[in-house]
């Protein structure tokens, strides 16, 4: 047992020398998704202020986030909402903004009700357990 330990110690350090790389591969993108099924203007706001703050930390172009929005969170995407601005700008940082297809089924809205630069998924909750699965992390403000 020490002695085979001791071979692979002395192999990987053999390969070092040799010039194999020493560092490992740099790690996928981290994913974070974003549920929001509330209209409460604070958790919003909230939402928003996390997408901002994860990118300034890991960078833009380190993480992949997605606000999944479902439930009584549909009126905030609204083309009229108060947060469009907001929302704009969350689109324009490279987050993703994604709406329930099945919410808007139930509240008899359409895509011509809605912001006109978000996307869409079939069922929010489907998506962030789908997300979760592939190592996502989940996070709700």
């Amino acid at each position: 047992m020490i002695r085979r330990t001791f071979v692979q110690f002395a192999l990987a350090a053999t390969m070092l020398a040799a010039g194999a790389p020493a560092t490992l591969a740099e790690p996928a993108n981290q994913g974070i998704v974003i549920q929001v099924s509330d209209s409460d203007t604070k958790t919003w706001n909230q939402a928003l202020n996390v997408i901002k703050n994860v990118q300034a930390e890991y960078g833009k172009d380190k993480v992949n986030i997605e606000l999944v929005v479902f439930g009584n969170g549909s009126g905030m995407l609204k083309f009229d909402s108060p947060l469009a601005n907001r929302i704009d700008d969350t689109l324009a940082s490279g987050a993703k903004v994604s709406m329930c297809e099945n919410t808007m089924k139930g509240q008899k809205l359409t895509v011509a009700d809605m912001h006109p630069k978000i996307g869409y998924v079939k069922a929010g909750v489907i998506e962030i357990i789908e997300k979760s699965k592939q190592g996502w992390t989940v996070v709700r403000p």
